[in-house]
This record gives C-alpha cells, sequence and structure tokens, in this order.
C-alpha cells in the first residue's frame, strides 16, 4: 500500500485529476485520511497509472469541487449526490465531440472506399441518365432523397444509435451482387448493390430504428436504376400494342377510318407506326417517380399516397394514347409532315403536363371522398 498525496503528481498531470479513473480502477480505491496540513491523502492499491492527461478546463474545475467535497461527503449526503449528477452531465458531454470526431472520420473513410468500388459504376449510369430520355429522371432521384433526410435532420439526430451485427451479412450480401454484376456485365445488378449496402451500413453502424427512420428515401433510390433491357423490351412492346389499339378506336370517332396491323395504323393519308419511342414507357417512368414524389410530400395518409403512384400508371397510358391520336388526327386533316419534328416533340410535353394535371386532380377527388366519408360518419 503507497500513500500519495498532490505532490507526487509529475509537473505536467493535472493536480486535481485523481477521479480520471474508470470505474474498475475505483473500486479499489479507498480514501484513508483526512484533510491535514492542506494535503489530500489516499490509499491506492494496484490501482496502474495514477495520473492521465490534463482534462478541460471545466472538468477540471468540477474534479476540483469532487476531491474537496469527498471528506465532507459522510456528513452532507446532499452535496455529494448534486456532485454526483453534475459529474454525470459532465461526463456526457465531454465525450460527445469525441464521438462526432469519430462519426465524421468513419464516415469519411467508408466514403472514399464507396468511391473507388462504384467510381466506374456510378460514372456510367450518370451517363445513361444523360444520354437516354428514358431514364433522364434518375437525375431527380437521389436529390430528393437527399433533400429528405436533410428535411428530417433533426428527428434522426435524436435517434438513438444502435449498432446491430445484423447489417454486416447484408453488406456481404450486396458486395456479391456487385461481383456478379461485375463479373456478369449486368449493370443492374451492381447498380442495385449499391443502395442494399447503404442499407447494411446503416443497419451495422446505427441500428435497425434509424433504417425505419430513412427507409422511404433509401427505398426511393431504386427508382434511379435504370430496369435491365430484357424487362425493358418486355413493358414497352405490349405498351405499344395497348397504344395502338387505343388509337384505332378513338380515331373513328373522329372520322378517321384506320386499319391497324400490330402497332402499325394505316390512315388514308399516311401509315403510323408506334415505335418503341411513342410506347408511352418514358412518361410513364418519370409519371410514377413524380407521383411518388408529389404523394409523399402533398399526403400524409399511406394509402392514397400508394393510390396516387398506382394511378400515375393508367394515367400514363391514356395520356400517351391521346397523343397518337391527336398525331393522327394532324396528319390527316393538316399535315404528314406535321407528325415529326418540333410538333411532335412538342405533343409529348403537352401530353406530359396534361397527366400531370390529371393526377393532381385524381388527387383533389381523393381528398373530397375522404372528406364525404368522414361527414358522412
Amino acid at each position: 500500500m503507497h500513500l500519495l498525496t498532490a505532490k507526487d503528481l509529475p509537473p505536467g498531470a493535472a493536480k486535481w485529476n485523481l477521479l480520471s479513473f474508470s470505474a474498475k480502477n475505483i473500486a479499489v480505491c479507498r480514501l484513508l485520511g483526512t484533510q491535514s496540513d492542506q494535503r489530500l491523502s489516499f490509499s491506492v492499491e494496484k490501482c496502474g497509472t495514477f495520473w492521465t492527461r490534463p482534462a478541460p478546463r471545466p472538468a477540471l474545475e468540477l474534479q476540483t469541487m469532487f476531491a474537496l467535497a469527498i471528506l465532507e461527503g459522510f456528513t452532507r449526503p446532499k452535496l455529494m449526490g448534486n456532485l454526483a449528477q453534475a459529474a454525470s452531465v459532465s461526463e456526457r458531454t465531454a465525450s460527445k465531440p469525441s464521438w462526432n470526431k469519430f462519426v465524421d472520420w468513419r464516415t469519411a473513410v467508408l466514403l472514399v472506399l464507396m468511391s473507388w468500388l462504384y467510381a466506374a459504376i456510378l460514372g456510367r449510369l450518370v451517363h445513361q441518365w444523360w444520354i437516354d430520355p428514358n431514364f433522364s429522371h434518375g437525375f431527380f432521384v437521389p436529390a430528393f432523397s437527399l433533400f429528405l433526410v436533410w428535411q428530417g435532420r433533426s428527428r434522426l439526430e435524436s435517434i438513438r444509435r444502435t449498432p446491430s451485427a445484423w447489417g454486416l451479412p447484408i453488406i456481404l450480401f450486396s458486395l456479391c451482387l456487385l461481383l456478379l454484376g461485375v463479373f456478369g456485365a449486368e449493370l443492374f445488378l451492381s447498380r442495385v448493390s449499391l443502395v442494399v449496402l447503404i442499407g447494411g451500413l446503416i443497419i451495422f453502424f446505427l441500428g435497425w430504428e434509424m433504417l425505419r427512420a430513412v427507409l422511404f428515401p433509401l427505398l426511393f433510390l431504386f427508382l434511379m436504376v435504370p430496369i435491365p433491357a430484357i424487362v425493358f423490351s418486355q413493358i414497352t412492346f405490349p405498351l405499344q400494342i395497348l397504344a395502338s389499339k387505343l388509337a384505332a378506336w378513338s380515331l373513328p370517332l373522329c372520322g378517321v377510318p384506320v386499319l391497324r396491323e400490330g402497332n402499325v395504323i394505316t390512315l388514308p393519308a399516311m401509315p403510323l407506326e408506334v415505335a418503341e419511342a411513342c410506347s408511352g414507357i418514358r412518361s410513364l417512368l418519370s409519371l410514377t417517380t413524380l407521383a411518388i414524389m408529389y404523394g409523399y410530400l402533398m399526403e400524409k395518409k399511406l394509402a392514397i399516397r400508394v393510390l396516387l403512384a398506382v394511378m400515375s400508371v393508367p394515367i400514363a397510358v391514356a395520356a400517351n394514347g391521346f397523343r397518337i391520336v391527336g398525331t393522327g388526327l394532324l396528319v390527316q386533316y393538316w399535315d404528314p409532315d406535321k407528325a415529326e419534328g418540333f410538333f411532335h416533340a412538342f405533343s409529348g410535353w403537352l401530353v406530359f403536363v396534361a397527366s400531370l394535371l390529371m393526377l393532381f386532380a385524381v388527387h383533389q377527388a381523393m381528398r373530397l371522398m375522404v372528406r364525404g366519408d368522414r361527414l358522412t360518419v
């Protein structure tokens, strides 16, 4: 047993850093003496290194108060209780900046590693958004997800971090998808693996509660990934046939006789072919994405949000069919050359705006129906 006083501390150490022990070390320390000759005497039994690095100024002052109050603690319990509470608050406050620094450092390392893994994949993805009009809506998807996370940042900061080891299998699964996509030349798998990897990292480092909080922005990122070419072809051809049938049914009502063969509509003036670009897949993907964004921002009821996303499909298909009808009327009654060039492109934008207005009208109708049901009840 060794009797240690404040004079035994090295010159560079904080004199009153006597309480900088861990809980394990404090358990083997006993206070022996009393205040005499303006010194504090302590009995230390194998506590290891007694001094630590100097504490921040608020913590140093608190430790000084605590050391001076130890000798009076047995006669003034209330003082000791208040001091213990203050020490707990000070410890949490002092440890917070170091945790934030650790999180920032860890986040930076993860971003560097993910950038190294997905740099080429993301580069080709952005290039496809730029050159392929069918997937040009991809630029808005990550921007909207980041906006939602930023909008709810105060709520996310209040969520308790509870890391879970279940995130590790998800991370490994995403890396397997990445390998399959890279070595199998399947862009869809390699791009989807990024979203899966982000979800696994959230679970592993932040916990399931954080994943539930950012679940919608995370799932929304799947819309930025172009669908595989084989699936794209399986969707576009039925849409071409459907648009051709709708035009062949509507044009005779306007006095234009037609003969349809597959996706080709023969008019008296000239034949019209409903090509892949006119199938409506472009407006369908864009309108569905905008419907999900609009529903999330403007509607609180989950059922109405889902209905808006579902209703965007028939709205897009019907709008594209009426566009083909309008093109047929232009060819028959005005000029066949108007079916191409500026008027053809302008009609696409005009029909898309009309689709957005129809979606807004459907939303308002749903709201009126819900209000009517409330009044009835």
